[in-house]
């Protein structure tokens, strides 16, 4: 016949020591760090970033303003930089006519695959100077995401780190406890101190 015991941990046993209790809650305090803090700050650690990112690219919009510009120079060298869709940048001469101001040029980055008499979309600040296109949706959730992950794998490792530092030294004190232990039952066994 089987009896089934519950709350096993719970009971009082002459073999658990102070580091057994102290290792179990450590346990319970990295499950519901991992399960539930973790994620609460990968969350808000997102949504600051969103938040920050919204913003930046609400500035680009406002400072950015994009002109429909003819290709009339030869290809220069290529920018390291990558445009959207993954398209890679090189400088040259573009040409293209504001109302009320006239033809002007001016030496512009371009998609790769432009080449000269192309019609491309070129991006200028408000002081005239050559810029990328502002950030969009896309970038911003892709900056939202991939904060919230770091932030919360970073809390998972740091509190797996901590537990693991508290098992250490839960295993430091239980060795020494087991040497004093040793200590005093060593002598009944082995007679040696008789």
């Amino acid at each position: 016949m089987r009896t089934r015991v519950r709350g096993r941990r719970r009971r009082r046993s002459p073999l658990r020591r102070r580091s057994d209790v102290v290792e179990a809650w450590t346990v319970l305090v990295v499950a519901v760090l991992g399960f539930v803090g973790a994620p609460a700050l990968g969350a808000a650690a997102a949504w600051w970033a969103h938040g920050e990112a919204r913003t930046v690219s609400l500035q680009q919009r406002a400072d950015r303003h994009s002109v429909r510009a003819e290709v009339i120079g030869e290809r220069s060298r290529s920018l390291p930089s990558v445009q959207g869709a993954g398209q890679r940048a090189y400088r040259t001469t573009v040409r293209w006519t504001e109302p009320g101001e006239g033809t002007r040029t001016a030496t512009a980055r371009v998609p790769s695959g432009a080449r000269q008499g192309d019609v491309v979309d070129v991006w200028f600040d408000t002081r005239g100077r050559n810029v990328t296109p502002p950030v969009d949706g896309s970038a911003v959730w892709q900056h939202t995401l991939t904060t919230g992950v770091c932030a919360a794998g970073g809390a998972v490792l740091v509190v797996l780190l901590a537990h693991g530092g508290v098992r250490r030294v839960a295993m430091r004190r239980r060795l020494a406890e087991w040497e004093r232990a040793w200590a005093r039952t060593e002598p009944q066994w082995t007679h040696r101190g008789a």
